[in-house]
Parts: structure tokens; C-alpha cells; sequence
């Protein structure tokens, strides 16, 4: 028999899907589970771009640009330049989502055994575009206890070695919804321009931020033209996960004709997704008002609520749609399965993702987990009931962990 290769065998699961088949055996057993384990919003699409495709009148579904439909790209330039990040559109590659983007520019920027710092709990995915670009992530750990903020400069510095080539960040940040201030940036900004580093910024959530806070760009630090690889995607910004368009964006030449290469190889990106796409960029500001809104009011009752049962410890994200909790629990991904396998509570169960995947050694989040305030308010509010009952009757608590060793020695 014919064997995997190495790659192939590194390759995580996901932890933010690899429990469906629990979630599907629930509901077959007709248990409501109530999905906070991916960030696929319930918010509406803009109108204006359901309306582009619903009136398209093609008789050829053509390839377009392998760096995208130039029109698309110069909307792309004005949206960017509103939110003071000054670019042309000769420097975007629109890509197969930010995963493309993601991964283009890993295999463009590294060399085999090069490494990347990126600050922990980070999105999962980081690992699986590192591996099929050969990197090697060295991660550089926040704590929930200062509501994981950027570790200080020397944290860094420790870890940074002849392979470091680059720093990837999410800002705001998938899982915690971390909102990285222009203090923290300038902290990069130092780190990078003294190593000579690649500085990766993904930026999908963007318009999502709270309490008064705005979102500051890796594009504007002075001195970093060159450096800097800007990721995006239209998925959660228009509530369009399934166009599948996202972006590259440097003003660094060579790197720019590097991609390109990739981009070219793999033909182009979706027409329908970019059509829906270009025509998202005509969404006025009420809409973004209204989710902004909406989702602030879901994060403080799923937030809030977790703070109130015993042993929940849960920071307060001002960015994106995301938090991370800590649970009086032995094993998170015990816990999900068994959330999924032996609950329900009033005919209902939550399905989370289990925060070990969302650090390099797994051992370090085997008692958070990541939520995703994407349902509607009523939908939180049951989960947070569930979860109380949960916690209640888990016999793998802390508190029940505890009594059973008392009981046995």
C-alpha cells in the first residue's frame, strides 16, 4: 500500500469541525444543538450583493485576471483608502479566500524550516498553511488572565533564532477577539524592522470592534512598507463565507511578482464569488451599524453569562465575534464530545471547539474552549442555560475530579 506522505500525516484536524459527527448523531437523536463552534454568522448577506447575482446576465462564466477582475481590485483600492490604509490596486491579489492569501504568502516568504512567531491562541488553520508551506510555527503565548494582550518584547526576542523569518498576528484576533492597540503595533513595528522580518497581518475582522475602539492596520506603520503581508476576505465582513474571496496585499514588488506566480499556477479566483463580491463594496454604513450593534449585545449576554456560572473565567474581546472561556473542567475536548454524546438539557446541547487545537501544544488549553457569538441573542441565552446545567452534572469538573481522588486515597 502506497504511503502518506509527511505532510499529509502532520496535517491537524480541525478543531473547529472535527466533532460534526457527534453533532450530526445528536441531532439525529433529535437533541438541538446549538452551534458556537464556527464563526458562520447568521447576519444577511447585503442585499446589494445578493441582488448582483440573482440579476447576472452571462452566457460565458469566463476566468478572470489570475490576480483578479480589476475593476474588483480598484473597489478594493477605495475601500482601503477610507479606512486610511493608501495602496493600489496593482499591489492586491484577490485570492480563494484569506486561506489562499495565507498560504501563498508562506510559501512565497519561507524557505523549508523557516519559522514564524505568532502569538498563542491563534487560528487553527495557521498551523495546516505552515505545514504545506514546510515553516514551522513557534508560538509566543498571551495569557486569558491579562485577557491575552501581545506578551511584551522580550517574549519575542527569546524565541527569535537564524530560521525566524516572520510574525503573524490576527487583529482583531480569531479566537480570543483580542483588538491589538497602536502601542502593541509600534512594539511589532520594533521587533520587525530590527530582525528583518515579514510582518503577516490578518485583518478579516476588521469592522467588528467595540466599546468606542478602533481598529488600527499594520499597512500604516511608518517604515514597514516592505515588509508588511496583508490578509483579508470579504467571508465575515459581508456575512459571504461561501464566496470564498479574500485578498493579498503588499506594496513589497518582489514579493508581490512572487505570488503572482502561485496565483497564475492556480488560474484564478471564483467569478461568481468576486461578482458578489464587488458589488458587497456598494453595502452602506447602516448595515455595518446595525451588526456592529447586534454584535455587541451578543457578546455581552454570551460573555457576561459565562462570567456567572461558578469556576467560568471569560475576558471581554472588543474585536471581532469570538471568546475564549476557561471551564472548571478536566479535558476540553472531553468535555465537547461529551457535551454532544451524553447531554442535553430541555432537549438542547452546545457545540464548542475545544481551545487545544488552537495552541501548539494542546495541553496548554485542555480547559478553554472557543465561542462564537453567531446566533441570535435567544439561541445565547439557551446555550449559556446549557452550559450551567452542563457544568452542574459533568463528571469530569473540577470539583467532581477533585472529590473522586479524594474518595480513592
Amino acid at each position: 500500500m502506497p504511503s502518506i506522505s509527511t505532510k499529509g500525516l502532520q496535517m491537524p484536524a480541525s478543531p473547529i469541525r472535527k466533532l460534526v459527527p457527534f453533532a450530526e448523531a445528536a441531532k439525529k437523536r433529535g437533541t438541538q444543538v446549538i452551534h458556537l463552534n464556527i464563526g458562520q454568522p447568521d447576519i444577511a448577506t447585503p442585499d446589494v450583493a445578493l441582488e448582483a447575482m440573482r440579476s447576472l446576465d452571462r452566457k460565458v462564466i469566463e476566468y478572470s485576471h489570475s490576480a483578479g477582475f480589476e475593476s474588483y481590485r480598484k473597489g478594493l483600492a477605495g475601500y482601503y483608502a477610507q479606512h486610511g490604509i493608501h495602496i493600489s490596486h496593482e499591489e492586491i491579489i484577490v485570492t480563494n479566500g484569506g486561506s489562499e492569501a495565507l498560504l501563498f504568502g508562506m510559501m512565497a516568504c519561507f524557505e523549508p524550516g523557516d519559522e514564524i512567531i505568532i502569538p498563542e491562541p491563534y487560528y487553527a488553520n495557521y498551523n495546516s498553511f505552515a505545514i504545506a508551506a514546510g515553516a514551522k510555527v513557534v508560538p509566543v503565548r498571551s495569557s486569558i488572565q491579562e485577557g491575552f494582550a501581545l506578551p511584551p518584547i522580550g517574549a519575542f526576542e527569546a524565541l527569535i533564532t537564524p530560521r525566524t523569518k516572520g510574525i503573524l498576528i490576527c487583529n482583531p484576533g480569531n479566537p480570543t477577539g483580542y483588538l491589538y492597540s497602536r502601542a502593541e503595533l509600534e512594539t511589532l513595528r520594533t521587533i520587525v524592522l530590527k530582525h528583518d522580518l515579514y510582518l503577516f497581518a490578518d485583518e478579516v475582522y476588521r469592522e467588528f470592534c467595540y466599546d468606542g475602539a478602533t481598529h488600527e492596520s499594520a499597512m500604516t506603520l511608518p517604515g514597514l512598507e516592505q515588509h508588511v503581508v496583508l490578509v483579508d476576505s470579504v467571508s465575515k465582513r459581508y456575512s459571504m463565507c461561501g464566496a470564498r474571496v479574500g485578498a493579498f496585499i503588499t506594496r513589497n514588488k518582489e514579493l508581490y511578482n512572487a505570488v503572482m506566480k502561485f496565483a497564475q499556477a492556480r488560474l484564478s479566483p471564483p467569478t461568481f464569488g468576486q461578482i458578489a463580491s464587488e458589488a458587497a463594496l456598494r453595502t452602506p454604513q447602516r448595515y455595518f451599524d446595525e451588526v456592529i450593534t447586534e454584535y455587541k449585545q451578543r457578546r455581552d449576554i454570551l460573555v457576561e453569562g459565562l462570567n456567572t456560572i461558578p469556576g467560568v473565567t471569560c475576558p471581554k474581546p472588543k474585536g471581532a465575534f469570538y471568546c475564549v472561556a476557561e471551564l472548571p473542567i478536566d479535558d476540553s475536548d472531553r468535555f465537547c464530545q461529551w457535551l454532544l454524546e451524553s447531554f442535553e438539557h430541555e432537549g438542547h446541547t452546545v457545540m464548542m471547539a475545544p481551545a487545544t487545537g488552537f495552541y501548539a501544544d494542546p495541553a496548554t488549553g485542555r480547559k478553554q474552549v472557543r465561542l462564537a457569538y453567531v446566533l441570535e441573542q435567544d439561541q445565547l441565552k439557551l446555550a449559556i442555560a446549557c452550559l450551567r446545567a452542563a457544568l452542574a452534572t459533568y463528571p469530569g469538573t473540577t470539583e467532581a475530579v477533585a472529590v473522586a481522588a479524594k474518595a480513592t486515597s
